[in-house]
């Protein structure tokens, strides 16, 4: 049939003849609009290409910090893997939002806070972290600090360290704890890579350092030739959780129910980066030491070795009134949550250029001035960076006020 044929048939409406030919036509007609009819796969794949699947869940990510995450896809990091755990419990892909978690609270402002993601794994269970802006899943895990010793040796406590070479980390509790012991031989490192170092080396005996960097090492690099047993006590270990922004209350819960469905996959992942499965190893009396800050647990990233000395302890300062004592407790809580991570626990640091407890002999009266312009302002070209937007006005005020309850004679 022509083409001119078939416009007329519409134009006069009256039906062609049935002849041989017409036959033919109207006999292949109806298969011709099976083929123009989608086939069932094709309505199901329209189906699907209009159905709304549940968003990625979004977790903030550290590319460079091992054992926890990373940037590689070959070795994500326990905190990414648990995600992903999380995620598949859900029903949700897991999509990582990477940001450096080197400021800890910062960090988490500019991220978690400002809605780029969802979730941050490894955050310090803990209230007062980030205030109620910030809410929190049941606990995933505990990480610290932990003894290192070679596994000939058998360590119980810090007393069968005495006459001992010990590595610590710069500005840790540590440190601090280790300070007070004249029977030990305390050797400070900045990073707890390089404290395993000296002790795969021999330059040190046993080592005493943030745990899950010290079992990662130990697994990884050094076939595991030494024990790493966690040590409780104040400022030595936490409970790391899932932290969500506030108004995330749904999203926490549907989480909460994941992570006892994947408690077993959770475990395994523990061994896999080698997080410290000995022990744990509690401090008695007389071996207890000040909280640090809390932001350590997701990073304990610092740069340059520190000499090998003591931490001095500094003269007391008069005692506070009752009118000022809850200010200056309340300031040193904000301090040690932040401000420890570079200026040691209650301000004890053995680098006297970062050392607070001298800004009255450095400043005079000048002290609260120039206290106030740096946390406001930083400096950037000395690593101190602009706090303005993690702490107000009246916080700022605090932890000056417990800085005036430290400061040396």
């Amino acid at each position: 049939m022509s083409t001119s044929a078939l416009r007329g048939r519409h134009r006069t409406g009256r039906p062609h003849r049935l002849d041989s030919r017409s036959g033919k036509v109207l006999a292949w007609l109806p298969a011709a609009l099976l083929l123009l009819a989608p086939l069932p796969g094709h309505r199901v794949a329209a189906q699907e290409a209009h159905k709304e699947y549940p968003k990625p869940l979004r977790l903030c990510a550290d590319p460079a910090n091992l054992p926890f995450s990373s940037a590689d896809s070959k070795t994500p990091g326990l905190y990414l893997e648990i995600g992903e755990a999380i995620g598949r419990a859900i029903g949700r892909a897991v999509t990582p939002v990477w940001n450096l978690t080197y400021f800890g609270k910062r960090a988490v402002r500019t991220t978690l806070l400002a809605g780029k993601c969802d979730a941050s794994i490894g955050l310090p269970l803990d209230a007062d972290f980030m205030g109620p802006r910030v809410i929190f899943s049941k606990p995933l895990l505990k990480v610290g600090y932990a003894l290192v010793a070679p596994n000939s040796v058998a360590v119980a406590g810090l007393d069968e360290l005495k006459g001992r070479r010990v590595a610590v980390q710069f500005a840790t509790t540590p440190q601090s704890l280790l300070a007070s012991r004249d029977d030990i031989q305390m050797v400070t490192y900045r990073e707890p890579e390089e404290a395993m170092g000296a002790l795969a080396t021999g330059q040190v005996d046993a080592a005493f350092i943030w745990g899950p960097i010290a079992g990662y090492v130990n697994k990884t690099r050094l076939d595991n030739a030494f024990h790493v047993v966690s040590v409780i006590g104040p400022g030595l270990q936490w409970p790391a959780a899932i932290g969500f922004a506030s108004g995330q209350t749904g999203l926490r819960q549907e989480v909460d129910q994941a992570i006892d469905s994947v408690a077993g996959e959770i475990e395994a992942l523990k061994i896999k980066y080698g997080l410290p499965t000995e022990g744990p190893i509690k401090l008695g009396q007389g071996e207890t030491a000040p909280r640090i800050m809390l932001a350590a647990m997701q990073n304990q990233q610092v740069s340059q070795a520190a000499p090998s000395t003591a931490v001095q302890p500094a003269e007391p300062a008069p005692p506070a009134s009752d009118q000022n004592s809850g200010e200056i407790a309340a300031g040193q809580e904000l301090f040690n949550g932040t401000c420890a991570h570079c200026h040691g626990p209650d301000a004890v640091t053995v680098e006297r250029r970062i050392n607070l407890r001298l800004m009255k002999r450095r400043y005079g009266d000048k002290m609260d001035e120039t206290f106030m312009l740096t946390v406001m302002k930083g400096r950037p070209e000395k690593g101190m960076p602009d706090w303005s937007g993690a702490f107000n006005n009246d916080q700022f005020t605090k932890i000056l006020s417990f800085l005036h309850s430290v400061q040396t004679r």
